[in-house]
């Protein structure tokens, strides 16, 4: 009987087991063994390694390439930010409207959340690479005849517009949600004591979108600072490593330098600054919302 009364009481637990471990080997475990290696000189290639303390995490800060990366990794991140929540609310508003031909938009929009990030980039390579310069040429747009992308001064902007391309298609579901779930009767008492759309919107929409605002800051922000396949697809990090986020910068230095150690200390740093700014956007939201 006890023993029936045992199960009976903590059965549930057993089913928290298994991804608690598989949580523990394949997170927990590499996060602490990469941050032991960011304090070696291990090489990747083989078992031997020294242990040099926190010489790699010293190297960072004068490391000019680690300098342009997070350069660029953060003013892409928060464009990226930016981009996301300003078109995603605008998009998401206008399917929001009752007007014929709305569930179409809405599978156009959410179309390119489907597509592979690698496939999407080789694909936008390609029109960059020969279609934009033949259009260009054809209607005699002479500042469009050369690549995007092999411009240091228009790079930028091309590997954007890609990333928002493709990154618009969650928020516009989430924003979408999220103004589908605000009362009817909350509006229509605005509008009835005068309220014009402005108001509603800055008054009864955004205070109820806060939490889809705060989840589309976040999942905009772990796709900034940790993009990595767009951009190895799109311009491999060039032009002069002008494009190299903090990701690719690890993969150059781990694969390619095999600087192991190095390459980990700089991921540890990513992981710290990721987690600080998500616990303080995570706090500050919360003030904010209905």
């Amino acid at each position: 009987m006890k023993q029936k009364g045992f199960i009976n009481r903590y059965w549930a637990y057993l089913f928290l087991i298994v991804p608690i471990c598989l949580q523990i080997i394949f997170f927990y475990l590499p996060m602490l063994k990469g941050f032991f290696y960011g304090l070696t000189d291990w090489t990747g290639l083989t078992m031997n390694y020294s242990f040099v303390g926190f010489d790699n995490f010293k190297r960072i800060p004068t490391d000019s390439k680690f300098i342009t990366s997070i350069s660029f990794t953060f003013l892409f991140t928060i464009v990226l930010i930016i981009g996301e929540v300003l078109i995603g609310l605008f998009i998401a508003r206008m399917l929001n409207k009752k007007m014929k031909g709305t569930g179409i938009f809405r599978v156009t929009y959410f179309f390119p959340a489907v597509l592979s990030t690698v496939t999407l980039g080789l694909i936008f390579k390609q029109v960059f690479n020969y279609g934009i310069p033949q259009i260009a040429e054809k209607f005699g747009l002479n500042f469009l005849n050369q690549n995007l992308l092999t411009n240091e001064k228009t790079v930028f902007w091309g590997v954007i517009f890609v990333a928002l391309w493709q990154g618009i298609a969650m928020p516009v579901v989430i924003f979408l949600a999220g103004l589908q779930s605000i009362p009817d009767d909350v509006i229509e008492a605005a509008s009835i004591d005068g309220a014009v759309p402005r108001q509603i919107f800055r008054h009864i929409e955004i205070p109820y979108l806060m939490s889809s605002i705060s989840m589309v800051f976040i999942m905009a922000l772990k796709s900034g600072l940790t993009a990595f396949d767009l951009i190895y697809a799109l311009t491999g990090g060039g032009p002069n490593n002008q494009t190299a986020t903090l990701g690719l910068l690890v993969y150059n230095y781990a694969f390619k330098n095999n600087q192991y150690g190095y390459a980990n200390a700089i991921a540890t740093v990513l992981f710290v600054l990721i987690a600080v700014i998500s616990i303080i956007q995570i706090k500050v939201s919360k003030k904010y919302e209905v």
